[in-house]
């Protein structure tokens, strides 16, 4: 049984873009729809299990009493007659039938332990349901979707019923964190943002009536083409005047600039009244709303504040001051009868770099490594194909939403050899002979080559030097680093570097990957020690980082204690997201043996531990397999093992 939580969402900036930039398939002159989402802090908690029925279960003591149990065959006409009915369980069964009819599955059980989010509130409710039935598919049956898929499936599940919810309701799928989603047709992109400084959210229930179904029919009106004034003001407000809101308020977030964008929420309340509530004023009058925006107590606590989703006398939202402010904002609006929470948007920042050393020439697999870096050996791997092992560490990042890849090369004499595999398209009679899921494949090596990035360690003085010429390529970003003789296969439905990217950015500090070895072996690896975060034991807070110790020392000082009181040895998995302060202590470090005429070896390890000791280190249990191919015993072993399914 897997728990699952999922949040519902709100939408800070740019309601109603996600519809209005679908049109520009009908026509051009739509400008693209853009939307700053964040899932919240409530939202639906369940337990999931496979079960040859679709059946959704609660014992939540939020939901009300006219609750029932819900059980159906897993058959598709019926999940799709459901989906059709109204019925309270349609969004679940819209779902359910995409996944049945699309991956072939067997039924789930969802039963929902907690329900926290309100419903019918703005904060999509529906998309939180549908994206928990998705999720919990994919989970279950393996179906390795990313975040992406789980988000794309709930909303043509949801399409499935008679609601009509927009591009942007399934971004809870995200997570509590902001993202950028824009919206140009058919095509749907989601970017996380970054956010300096937190940012104290109020939203709340103003327990009014509103038709959100008429709303989105009024609007929808001045699509795809406007044919008078009121209507080219709508596609102004939700298109050119929209994007340069949505540019301003990513610019503020990122410099934590809270007063900017509070007003901001103001203008853009200012603008949706006189250019967009005209097209439906039976609904967007919204007395309620506009009394408490105008709230002088209210103004005194907040930045600024809008409306919610669709607008109308749905939601309200607010930026608050502080976080004093924001409680006393909550207070005040539930003494008034409008149920309130908050969301605390905190500092987020995403992996979207990673670094390979390649510069060794592979003493230890000398005389191979005079004709081919060690790098490019083929590997046999489990769909029959043979891979270079660079090959496999980069489809691994691509696959983990890793946009730019740094190389660090021996040499620019090196820079050929990568530019021939990942740059050179495949000759025509070489290409022709290839089957047509080759020839595809092709394509993607030459993708990924779009992706890659160069430099140079022309002084060989040591991994953490090496490391160090990324510098300028992460420019005070995270990275995330792996190692060129190492690679990996995961024993979940994510790739290790995404496991450990996910990880990071709920620590926002140094992370490392962990791996348990047997005592004996030890000597070969970095050994940490600390003590566990969880009772799963899959979260350690690093206290101690060792560079290959003896088993003697390990036995005595670097055992951690495992849940069944048996010592476990964890080395280093080879990944490692490093934060701008390694670079920062790598730069210290090669000044230090500069000034003092030392031209001893640049250690990463030193690097790693001085910054562990000033903001602390975790380490993550990965769920994967670790491959080494940097000696002859390691190759042979992988070789034999790797293309194992």
């Amino acid at each position: 049984m897997m728990k699952l939580f999922v949040p519902g969402r709100l939408c800070l900036f740019g309601e109603h873009t996600d519809w209005a930039g679908h049109y520009r398939t009908m026509n051009a002159d739509i400008a693209p729809g853009a939307a700053i989402v964040t899932g919240i802090e409530q939202g639906i908690y369940a337990e999931v299990e496979k079960s040859p029925l679709f059946e959704v279960q609660s014992v939540a003591p939020s939901i009300n009493s006219d609750w029932r149990d819900f059980a159906c065959r897993m058959d598709e006409q019926e999940l799709k007659r459901i989906a059709r009915s109204g019925d309270f369980f349609c969004y679940c069964a819209g779902v359910a039938s995409y996944m049945l009819e699309w991956y072939k599955v067997g039924g789930v059980r969802i039963r929902i332990t907690d329900m926290t989010l309100p419903m019918k509130s703005g904060l999509s409710s529906s998309a939180a349901i549908c994206v928990l039935v998705a999720r919990a598919f994919n989970l279950l049956y393996n179906l390795n979707l990313n975040t992406m898929g789980e988000m794309n499936i709930a909303y043509v599940g949801e399409l499935r019923t008679s609601s009509r919810c927009g591009r942007l309701d399934q971004a809870c799928a995200f997570g509590v964190k902001p993202n950028l989603m824009t919206f140009d047709g058919d095509e749907v992109e989601v970017q996380p943002l970054k956010v300096k400084k937190q940012l104290y959210w109020v939203f709340a229930d103003l327990c009014g009536e509103k038709d959100t179904i008429k709303i989105l029919s009024d609007l929808n009106r001045a699509y795809p083409f406007a044919n008078n004034e009121q209507e080219r003001l709508e596609h102004d407000a939700l298109g050119k005047k929209n994007q340069e809101f949505i540019e301003r308020a990513v610019k503020y977030m990122a410099e934590g600039n809270r007063e900017a964008l509070g007003q901001l929420m103001t203008e853009t309340e200012e603008v949706f009244d006189r250019q967009v509530a005209p097209m439906c004023p039976s609904e967007l009058t919204s007395p309620k709303l506009k009394a408490v925006l105008a709230d002088e107590h209210i103004k005194t606590l907040t930045f600024g504040g809008k409306g919610v989703g669709s607008h109308g006398d749905g939601s309200v939202q607010f930026l608050a001051r502080n976080a004093e402010a924001q409680q006393q904002l909550v207070d005040y609006l539930n003494a008034k009868g409008m149920p309130a929470y908050t969301l605390t948007i905190k500092p987020v920042h995403t992996v979207r770099k990673a670094v390979i050393p390649v510069a060794g020439f592979g003493t230890r697999l000398y005389p191979a490594t005079r004709a081919m870096k060690k790098d490019f050996f083929p590997i046999p791997c489990p769909d029959g194909m043979v891979r270079p092992v660079i090959l496999i560490l980069l489809e691994e990042l691509m696959n983990s939403g890793i946009e730019e890849v740094c190389l660090v090369l021996g040499s620019e004499e090196e820079r050929q050899m990568y530019a021939d595999f990942f740059e050179r398209p495949l000759p025509n009679d070489h290409l022709r002979k290839l089957n047509a899921e080759s020839q595809e494949y092709e394509n993607r090596i030459l993708d990924i080559g779009k992706r890659l990035r160069y430099v140079y360690q022309k002084e060989k003085r040591g991994f953490g030097h090496a490391v160090y010429q990324t510098a300028e390529f992460a420019h005070g970003e995270p990275v995330l680093l792996m190692l060129g003789d190492t690679f990996y296969r995961t024993t979940c439905n994510k790739p290790c570097a995404l496991q450990l990217i996910e990880a990071y950015e709920r620590t926002n500090t140094l992370t490392l990957g962990l791996y348990p070895v047997p005592l004996t072996a030890v000597s070969h690896f970095g050994i940490m020690s600390g003590v566990w975060e969880d009772k799963e034991c899959n979260v350690m807070h690093v206290n101690v980082l060792s560079e290959k110790p003896t088993s003697k020392y390990a036995e005595e000082f670097l055992g951690v204690r495992h849940q069944n009181g048996e010592k476990e040895y964890c080395s280093v998995f080879g990944q490692y997201i490093l934060t701008p302060e390694v670079f920062d202590q790598l730069e210290r470090d090669i000044r230090q043996a500069d000034a003092s005429g030392d031209q001893h070896e640049i250690e990463l390890t030193s690097a790693l531990d001085a910054v562990r000791r000033q903001t602390g280190m975790f380490g993550i249990r990965l769920k994967g397999e670790r491959y080494d191919m940097g000696n002859p015993t390691a190759l042979a072993a992988t070789v034999r093992d790797f293309a194992q399914v």
